[in-house]
């Protein structure tokens, strides 16, 4: 029997799915027979998992990914296509959590673990969050500079139109204005095309890992970069809210399943395109291996490959900073409402929402003003957010994965054991990379191909014990027989207050502040990397 949705906006908790193209009534339980009838559904229901993907091709996204064509030609091409999957596992949890619970990540992490682990989540997601919208500004900025428009004028014109699209009071509406963004998102491709890139080689650099010049700590806080604006943690928050906020069911878990993996999909072939058009009009020219910012890339296209090139790299890049502006600031302000018990959601008005739309507004004018400090680092701003981003993540997706094996939250939907072992291989995956940063900034002549050898295979060991330790939990509480016997379309979480709160293992408490420790101290050596390149050492 289905359970009462508990969440602080529960007023349009549930309703019609009103999409962007199409609706579905909320007490709709016909069958979907045919591809037509199932096509008409998917488009209704489509959206949080597009928007999410590709709104992380943001401004940040654009300069990580032209700096690695531009600096290391299509040899990075491969960590695009590993992360094809990392993007889909991760965020189709939060898609089972978000129609599940019918609640925020934000909250669910405030209430499951309580107000010290709350605070570090969600702490580090305003900071970052943030940060990330700055470099969003900076995008828009670079962007219109290449058309000649002062950033005295492009930045606040466009936080108000920032502003503008989203207040409007209806979800329909602003998935709308996302859509047609989306669109925009396409000339990626003809961009990729006019450089006219050698496919072999292509092809060759994405399924064949290498680093052109040698793995080292450069070449690594790149890949990192990579890593941090292609899976960032704000896309747990955005795409978990979303989707309560479109009022998605168990019912419809499927349709935006697809919506995810056709999001992650469209999200890597742009930034393929973006890595290869950088790549092939830059070899063997002056510019290889010098980028500094994006604005420079698009007139370094302009330059070697012609002004139609430039022009399409700058409307992408301002496409894709106004897309991931919408998108960071959203996730912010709803976990904003998640942790403040404020009305959140897109289907209310100014006067039902204040306090949502206007710590949204807030944020946009406060980021806006920092892009226009005369002199700022920007290049070196933006790749410094991504590559905290990729810090970062192995945090959240363990709190996520923790939250999916939550058994009072999700019942029947918990993760089975194949999913778990993928998600665990990808922080462990993560966790090395940021191991590997550490360990070459406080050792600067250390060989960073035998550091990553060496603690791969100890992050294995760990990897490996954690798993045996958690199988043997997993036997000691099996499913009760009567959760497994209920409708998997129909369960729901119950009221998060009935809820007992989950008891961790002494092993496990002392394993998440370990970690946490580390990826503070992460965190701060990355400072010292940063800095370092600032100066040039």
């Amino acid at each position: 029997m289905a359970t009462q949705i508990d969440t602080f906006d529960s007023v349009v908790a549930a309703g019609d799915i009103r999409g962007a193209l199409g609706t579905v009534r909320q007490h709709d339980l016909a069958p979907r027979r045919t591809w037509r009838a199932r096509l008409l559904t998917l488009l209704a229901i489509m959206g949080p998992g597009m928007i999410v993907m590709v709104g992380d091709n943001d401004a940040g996204g654009v300069a990580t990914y032209a700096q690695a064509g531009q600096n290391y030609g299509t040899s990075l091409l491969w960590t695009l296509l590993l992360l094809v999957p990392v993007l889909i596992v991760n965020q189709e949890m939060c898609v089972r959590l978000g129609a599940v619970t019918g609640v925020g990540h934000a909250r669910l992490i405030l209430e499951r673990f309580g107000k010290f682990w709350g605070a570090f989540s969600v702490g580090d997601l305003f900071i970052l969050n943030f940060l990330t919208l700055v470099t969003e500004f900076v995008g828009i900025s670079l962007a219109m500079g290449y058309f000649g428009i002062s950033p005295l004028i492009s930045v606040p014109v466009s936080a108000v139109a920032l502003i503008a699209v989203t207040i409007t009071g209806s979800f329909r509406r602003w998935e709308r204005f996302m859509y047609g963004f989306i669109v925009v998102n396409l000339v990626a491709v003809p961009l990729a095309l006019i450089v006219h890139p050698d496919l072999g080689r292509v092809v060759h650099d994405t399924v064949v890992p290498g680093v052109q010049g040698g793995l080292d700590g450069t070449s690594l806080l790149l890949i990192i970069s990579v890593v941090g604006t292609t899976v960032a943690p704000w896309q747990l928050f955005f795409q978990q809210s979303n989707v309560v906020d479109k009022r998605i069911t168990p019912r419809w878990v499927n349709y935006e399943r697809w919506d995810t993996v056709l999001g992650s999909v469209v999200t890597e072939i742009g930034a393929a395109a973006l890595l290869i058009a950088a790549a092939f009009a830059f070899a063997n020219t002056d510019l290889a291996g010098r980028f500094t910012d994006a604005g420079a890339v698009a007139a370094g296209l302009a330059q070697t490959v012609g002004p139609v090139a430039g022009a399409l790299f700058a409307i992408f890049l301002l496409d894709a900073a106004i897309i991931g502006a919408a998108a960071v600031t959203l996730a912010t302000t709803y976990a904003f409402g998640d942790v403040f018990g404020i009305r959140h959601s897109l289907h209310r008005g100014i006067g039902e929402a204040k306090g949502f739309y206007g710590s949204y507004s807030l944020l946009v004018a406060l980021a806006a003003g920092i892009v226009l400090i005369p002199n700022a680092p920007l290049g070196l701003m933006t790749m410094a957010v991504q590559a905290l981003a990729g810090v970062l993540l192995p945090s959240a997706t363990v709190f996520l994965l923790l939250l999916c094996n939550d058994r009072d939250v999700l019942g029947p939907w918990t993760n089975p054991r194949w999913l778990n072992i993928v998600a665990s291989v990808i922080v462990g995956v993560l966790l090395l990379l940021s191991l590997v940063l550490v360990v070459t900034t406080l050792f600067p002549d250390a060989d960073a191909t035998l550091v990553t050898t060496g603690l791969g295979g100890l992050v294995a060991v760990g990897l490996g014990g954690i798993g045996v330790l958690e199988m043997g939990t997993a036997r000691r509480s099996p499913h009760p027989p009567d959760m497994l016997a209920l409708g998997r379309d129909t369960w729901r979480m119950p009221p998060l207050a009935l809820l007992n709160r989950p008891v961790w293992s002494p092993t496990r408490k002392v394993g998440m502040l370990a970690l946490r420790g580390y990826l503070l101290m992460a965190a701060v050596l990355l400072v010292v990397k940063v800095f370092q390149l600032a100066l040039g050492q």
